[in-house]
């Protein structure tokens, strides 16, 4: 309660803008809690808190993006029917994970994971720039079930980068940048949902400062989604490689004990 009573409205200003960039970032290319996780924390909450406000608020964000690109057709929506249990069940295997095992284990993993991202969205010039999603295959389906089951698990355990790995997975299945990014917007929306509900239960969540950021989440992700599906595959791609490298920076920094 001692946070609730220290806030100001410079305060309520500095969430709102980091929650607008956030939701803006992320609706494109994932990643916006690499922005909107550190700015709770900056206000001087506790982790856990933190993080079940930060999850709170991006959820509103994931809805916007998901309509977004649904109205616009960019998802395969007989692919992704079949999907969204299997990110359900690995959100709330990630979720149990997390609450018994420590996660600084996994970040050196992560970290290699971007990495390995990153190298592939920069070298492969020609991944997501067209479709050549050959249909669902026995082949396609259970990469993309893989996908979706292993993404959830670890957006429910530590969260940093699902919505640029699930983007990157699908373009490599044929997807173009655009679909790619509309199908992860949907998977993302339920495992961020999945977690919603748990951490709402749970009691970690500082309403106040959550709703402010909630906002501008929305507002952020409603412009970030239209831009996207405006500008197309190329424009997709450079947010990606910036904020994949940004999301290696932070947490190889974070791991190193700098920040």
């Amino acid at each position: 309660m001692e946070i609730l009573q220290d806030i100001s409205i410079y305060m309520l200003l500095f969430i709102m803008a980091g929650g607008f960039l956030a939701g803006f970032v992320d609706s494109i290319a994932g990643g916006g809690g690499l922005i909107s996780l550190p700015v709770l924390m900056a206000t001087g909450m506790p982790p856990h808190l933190a993080v079940g406000t930060n999850k709170f608020a991006t959820t509103f964000g994931a809805i916007m993006s998901a309509w977004q690109f649904l109205r616009a057709g960019k998802v395969d929506r007989h692919l992704i029917k079949h999907l969204i249990p299997f990110t359900f069940i690995g959100a709330v295997i990630g979720c149990m994970c997390m609450i018994h095992i420590s996660a600084n284990w996994l970040q050196p993993i992560v970290i290699f994971a971007l990495v390995v991202a990153a190298l592939i969205v920069f070298t492969q010039r020609k991944l997501g720039s067209t479709t050549t999603y050959p249909g669902e295959t026995k082949k396609t389906v259970l990469q993309s079930i893989a996908v979706a089951f292993c993404i959830g698990i670890y957006d429910g355990f530590i969260g940093p980068g699902t919505g640029t790995f699930l983007i990157i997975a699908f373009a490599m299945i044929g997807f173009d940048f655009i679909i790619a990014a509309g199908n992860a917007k949907i998977l993302n929306l339920v495992s961020n949902l999945t977690a919603f509900v748990l951490l709402v239960y749970s009691g970690k969540i500082l309403y106040v400062y959550g709703i402010a950021m909630a906002v501008c989440i929305f507002i952020g992700a409603y412009f970030g989604s239209r831009m996207a599906i405006h500008r197309g595959t190329g424009f997709v791609r450079h947010i990606m490689l910036a904020v994949t490298v940004m999301l290696i920076g932070k947490l190889a920094l974070t791991y190193a004990g700098i920040l």
